[in-house]
Order: C-alpha cells, then structure tokens, then sequence
C-alpha cells in the first residue's frame, strides 16, 4: 500500500472579534470547522483556500498570510492530513448563494464559543489554528511556492 497524506487548506477569518466558522453534516455528525478543504489537481494552495472559503461560506477571501502548516492524523479513518492555514481578508459576500453540499450554514462565533464547542470540531487543528492566529503566528505567502 502506498501511503499518501491528503492535503488540506484553511481559512482562519475573524471580524469583530468573531471567527468564521462553518457548520457541517460529517460521517462522525454535525460539526464545526473553518472553511477547508482538498487541494485539487494543478490548484495552488492559495487558489484553494479561496475556492473553499468561497464553496463553504460564500464569502469571497483574499488570503495575505500563512499562519501555519499542521500535520495530524485521524484515528477514526487512518487519514494524515496536512493542512495549510490561512488568514486575510473578506472583500464580499454571496448571502444567497448556495454552500458546499454537506455544510449546513456559516456562522461568525466567539473564541471562548470555539474553545467551548471542541466536542463538536471536526478535527483538533480547528482550536490550534485558532490560538495561533491569536497568537500572532504570521508567515509571508512567499513562504510557499507554486509552479505551474
């Protein structure tokens, strides 16, 4: 068998003190994540993140920085996951255009909503994305390079 770790991008969003958030139908129940999603064949990681923050929550992003590449794995499925996170900015939003199947709604919460929802993530790295926005954590977008 040959081992392959699927590659996921983020979009870690806040306004007002509020995180972006989407809501979501999982094989494990109704959960919570950040927009995300698989990179696709021949997409950059930014083209991505910005496909799926569109798809999932009909906000148009722009992203600006990294702030961090996360490797975790899930017990449930024996999936790796690599996940490239982002933030930047929103420039619009779609309010009636129609979201991803399986997410149910976007929604703007709280940390401490995050932090007291983790039974209700979809992954451990929702809540470390998080913090380390909060933390500061910023890379250069230049820190990742994409040929074509």
């Amino acid at each position: 068998m040959v081992w392959k770790p699927h590659v996921t991008v983020a979009a870690v969003l806040e306004r007002d003190g509020k995180f972006l958030m989407v809501e979501e139908e999982t094989a494990q129940g109704i959960r919570y994540n950040q927009p995300a999603g698989h990179l696709e064949a021949h997409e950059s990681l930014s083209a991505a993140v910005i496909r799926e923050t569109l798809e999932e929550s009909a906000y148009h992003f722009v992203p600006t920085q990294l702030i961090g590449i996360y490797r975790w794995h899930a017990p449930e499925s024996d999936t790796t996951y690599i996940r490239f996170a982002y933030t930047g900015e929103i420039t619009e939003h779609e309010a009636g255009r129609e979201l991803d199947k399986g997410i149910l709604r976007a929604l703007w919460l709280t940390p401490d909503e995050i932090r007291a929802s983790v039974a209700r993530h979809r992954s451990p790295l929702i809540l470390r994305c998080m913090e380390d926005y909060l933390a500061g954590r910023r890379y250069p977008l230049e820190l990742v390079t994409h040929y074509e």
